[in-house]
């Protein structure tokens, strides 16, 4: 499956070292005395009886995982562990590697020393989860004195980890469409009274694996979710997929101006600007709108380079050359040292070098073809002063190197036969992108 982000779950479940489980027998045994005591009246009116039935339950979904517990260490497992397992093998699941241990009632998966996956295969009864919240649900109705409205919310709160938990080892499985129901199992828990929370991460991530399974009728819901109760995830994304879901739909103007909304309160995000960019350039409609957005953006953080940056940017993808680089340019008046303006001109004048090099490769007049020469090498010197002062200011090695002096290699080797300070450059920036070592 290719690997997408999810969000991080807030919390992790971690069972007790040596903390003791009921065996799968005992534990179906205690549901059907607890759920028989449930269904007598009498009983039925006490707390007792519904906190037990919730401790059945949750004793139900421990029982087929053992003695382990998540984190535990590999070489902890080791020395516990007395079952042997059916069979041991690697797996990759989601790009990742995993030693898989298969018992008779779950399979343990292991990576980096720790134990990151326990996936049961034989329950004691399906959604054991479900009876434990239907027990927490119950007690908190008839508990009329409040007094164990904490036990009952720490119930629940487990309940909605375990969820959690479940859902991520669906995703890691590939299985979307179960994660994303796992993901609102998760969010309706934590929903129950008296925790009453809106789980933001649980609802992003059930409309997030419902959206990449396909089912966008579905991620809608929960993404309007996120969006009303204020939470929009990194970078404003719960904006862009839900106009991605409007523009599906056919609603163009819902879905533009929840973009618009998304960039006013996400200024910086790539992906509402990039959909933005391309709204424009497909409806035809006058793009200063945008800009507009952008000079409001800029008047709240008038000293942030960035958004001159991200001005630059579309700009640089509408064909507006001069502006692009006067946005670019105002970077560094705002931050000298800010180093992506410096790396947006060069790119600007370096892209452009090469679609006048793909123009002339087609180009069958001698004089025409000639013309096209000098437009490429004035636009690939150009480049040159940006990149060697981004290369200069820039603390990102990574950047100096992968992007900076890859391109100065490039454009020197191109002159390095015509003066042999070009030769120097080329020898220095080779030796960068070779090595990776910053000079």
């Amino acid at each position: 499956m290719k690997r997408i982000f999810i969000a991080a779950a807030l919390v992790l479940a971690v069972q007790v070292a040596g903390a003791q489980t009921k065996s799968p027998a005992a534990a179906q045994k205690a549901i059907t005395s607890a759920e028989a005591a449930a269904s007598n009246a009498k009983k039925a009116t006490k707390v007792a009886t519904w906190l037990n039935l919730a401790k059945a339950y949750m004793d139900a979904y421990n029982a087929p995982v053992g003695n382990v517990w998540m984190g535990m260490g590999q070489q902890e497992f080791q020395l516990i562990m007395t079952e042997k397992p059916l069979s041991q093998e690697i797996v990759t699941l989601n790009n990742n590697q995993y030693e898989k241990y298969s018992y008779e009632s779950r399979n343990l998966y292991f990576a980096n020393g720790t134990l990151q996956i326990i996936e049961v295969t034989k329950p004691v009864c399906e959604d054991p989860l479900a009876g434990a919240l239907k027990g927490y649900t119950k007690a908190y109705e008839i508990d009329a004195k409040g007094s164990k409205t904490k036990d009952i919310s720490n119930g629940i709160k487990t309940v909605a980890t375990k969820y959690m938990d479940e859902a991520i080892t669906k995703y890691t499985f590939g299985d979307l469409g179960a994660s994303s129901l796992l993901f609102e199992k998760a969010a309706a828990a934590s929903a129950t009274a008296p925790v009453s929370e809106f789980d933001s991460t649980a609802t992003y991530n059930a409309g997030f694996t419902a959206f990449f399974s396909g089912n966008h009728s579905r991620a809608k819901k929960f993404f309007e979710q996120c969006y009303e109760n204020g939470f929009f995830y990194e970078g404003g994304d719960v904006y862009a997929k839900l106009s991605d879901i409007y523009k599906q739909e056919g609603d163009t103007t819902k879905a533009v101006n929840i973009l618009k909304e998304g960039f006013t309160a996400f200024p910086e995000s790539q992906v509402i600007l990039v959909n933005l960019i391309n709204y424009y350039l497909e409806s035809g409609e006058n793009s200063e709108e945008l800009f507009s957005l952008l000079d409001a953006a800029k008047k709240n953080e008038p000293n942030n380079p960035s958004l001159y940056y991200v001005e630059g940017n579309i700009r640089a993808q509408l064909g507006q050359e001069a502006e692009a680089i006067a946005a670019y340019s105002k970077c560094n008046e705002v931050d000298p040292n800010y180093e992506n303006g410096l790396i947006g001109i060069g790119i600007l004048y370096y892209n452009k070098a090469v679609a006048i090099a793909d123009k002339a490769a087609t180009e069958f007049n001698d004089a025409k073809y000639m013309k096209l020469v000098d437009e490429f090498e004035e636009a690939f010197k150009a480049a040159i002063d940006p990149f060697e002062k981004a290369y200069a200011v820039s603390k990102n090695d990574e950047v100096k190197v992968s992007i900076i002096a890859e391109s100065l290699k490039n454009i020197y080797y191109r002159f390095r036969d015509k003066d042999a300070s070009y030769q120097a450059g080329y020898d220095k920036y080779n030796e960068v992108v070779k090595t990776g070592k910053v000079l």
